[in-house]
């Protein structure tokens, strides 16, 4: 297989490849992936694609006295996928939001992430809510449509100690650190698809975290 050269001038100078991987569209909000768009913007044909779908997190669950609900958020399904787009002009972009924090239960799911283009739909689902009975966690997303698909991870009971982490990035952990704040027990959790962890009567836990579309292009 032939093999690129990319010289240390054309890095300084901004320049790209004209073969295998030549640029990357990253969506964290909802939007349209455009062929023509991003062929005029990098000077090449796009012949394929790789697309990754990162589904949203869920929240964790905020339980008191009387309850053991205090569980914690799933992780957003993973889905990824060639894609040839010699036929296909556009795609449709769906970013799932992470799911908003609660002060009681159950909590709240996140929202599905997708790339649609006609014929491919990938799909990772958004993890579901949080402490819809005792000590049940939040459901991890299901993931669909690509060649490689990988649910997200249920969220724990109440004896666990951190939402879940996700693909693309890490679950909210119980912390002594944050007690006096106004999420007391909680840190957040990171990236992109990650759930937060479930607290005990403290207050309002941490969001999930919102999906992501990644798109890597090739010539």
């Amino acid at each position: 297989m032939a093999r690129t050269t990319i010289r240390e001038e054309d890095i300084t100078s901004g320049a790209v490849p004209t073969t295998g991987i030549v640029g990357v569209s990253t969506f964290t909000a909802s939007g349209t992936w455009t062929k023509a768009t991003r062929e005029a913007a990098l000077g090449v044909t796009i012949k394929r694609v790789i697309v990754e779908v990162q589904g949203g997190g869920g929240s964790g669950s905020d339980g008191n006295a009387t309850s053991t609900r205090h569980t914690h958020g799933g992780a957003g399904g993973y889905a990824k996928k060639l894609i040839d787009v010699s036929s296909i002009s556009s795609a449709t972009i769906t970013v799932g939001s992470g799911g908003a924090g609660v002060t009681s239960y159950p909590s709240n799911g996140g929202g599905d992430s997708s790339w649609a283009d006609g014929t491919n739909t990938v799909t990772g689902g958004g993890a579901g809510a949080a402490g819809t009975a005792d000590n049940v966690g939040g459901l991890g997303g299901t993931a669909s449509g690509g060649d490689l698909n990988i649910d997200g991870r249920n969220g724990g009971g109440y004896a666990m100690y951190s939402g879940t982490d996700s693909m693309f990035g890490f679950g909210g952990t119980w912390s002594a650190r944050q007690t006096g704040t106004a999420n007391t027990g909680s840190d957040e959790p990171t990236g992109y698809g990650s759930g937060s962890t479930g607290l005990y009567g403290n207050g309002t836990t941490r969001d999930g975290r919102p999906g992501i579309v990644i798109v890597w292009e090739y010539a």
